[in-house]
């Protein structure tokens, strides 16, 4: 059975209904400037990806009357036509559960934006397998606030500071930020080994690959690499954690991370490369030691968003944020 959505999404069980017209959707000053694509994505709701484009490709969307693509950007007043779009049961029955409504402790919030200690385990978005995350919850939990949309990205299981806009303005004004790298992003993180004080910078290019049952990895590369990414990763040593042979645990560094370059898997990937992995890292570490380290209440990867800096996209002050280690890390950490 097919579904229709027309007028807000909605979904209708009875086959007799009557299909539903194309409604007119006029463009708000929030979403001024933001591409059609993630416009639509965000209008219409629990419909994939690429059925969006493929309504752009065949002309049923459009903007005051004309055809458009996928890029084209919406401005204030804008009337976009959004045709009726049929969608799978599966995909009708996961819209009709709606993330719970969950808000996440705020270390800044104002007019403009909200910068949250997201927990680990949690994704930042819906997608891949997850259903939803930060931005889904936090949208349930504010059914009022007009315009809620991630600044940047976290792992799943990296904790620490992350950014939403509560306006398009901010989103753009932040998302230059951190494209033209003039934010300051620093992790804590825990690896294993003692690291080298000399060892100040990483730079080694990134190379994304799927494995044979499609999972996402990466690794370092050579420079000559065409589908390398510069990657530059910086390291200070904050803390020397010694042997502790009565549990099985080798001598182990806390280091703070600063990364100039936001490639995917980054941070776990270059410290990897060194003989360093992170601790718990289920991908790039040593599994042994993790199971280790399980039974003594470490049961997640120890990586943390710990500080960030940033120009206030509405005041131009310089913003500095930071969220200390939470509580199944710190615990870990013997006080100097």
């Amino acid at each position: 059975m097919k579904h229709i959505i027309g007028g807000k999404p909605s979904f209708d069980r009875t086959p007799e209904a009557p299909a539903p017209a194309a409604r007119l959707v006029e463009v708000d000053e929030d979403s001024a400037g933001q591409r059609l694509d993630n416009f639509l994505i965000r209008q219409l709701k629990g419909v994939p990806k690429t059925h969006v484009y493929r309504i752009i490709r065949s002309g049923e969307v459009r903007i005051n009357k004309g055809r458009v693509n996928a890029d084209t950007r919406v401005a204030a007043g804008d009337v976009v036509r959004l045709p009726p779009v049929r969608i799978s049961d599966k995909v009708a029955e996961k819209a009709e559960r709606p993330a719970p409504a969950r808000e996440f402790p705020i270390l800044l919030e104002d007019e403009h934006l909200i910068a949250l200690d997201k927990p680990a385990g949690v994704a930042v978005h819906g997608g891949s397998g997850v259903s939803f995350g930060v931005i889904e919850q936090l949208r349930q939990a504010r059914p009022q606030a007009r315009f809620l949309e991630l600044v940047h990205r976290l792992d799943r299981e990296t904790s620490g500071i992350l950014l939403v806009a509560k306006k398009r303005s901010a989103l753009t004004h932040l998302q230059d930020q951190f494209r033209e790298r003039e934010t300051g992003k620093t992790y804590l993180a825990l690896v294993t080994g003692a690291w080298p004080a000399n060892k100040k910078v990483i730079d080694q290019p990134l190379h994304k690959y799927l494995q044979a049952d499609g999972e996402r990895r990466v690794r370092v590369t050579t420079v000559d690499d065409p589908d390398g990414m510069r990657s530059i990763t910086l390291v200070k040593v904050r803390q020397l954690l010694p042997a502790r042979p009565a549990q099985g645990l080798p001598a182990m560094s806390l280091l703070e991370v600063t990364i100039k370059t936001g490639r995917t898997h980054q941070i776990r990937v270059h410290l990897a490369s060194q003989g360093h992995a992170i601790v718990g890292d289920d991908k790039y570490g040593d599994f042994d030691l993790n199971k280790r380290l399980q039974k003594l209440g470490v049961r997640r990867m120890f990586l943390h968003a710990w500080r960030l800096q940033f120009t206030h996209p509405a005041t131009g002050e310089r913003v500095l944020l930071n969220a200390e280690l939470p509580p199944e890390l710190a615990d870990f950490i013997p006080t100097a």
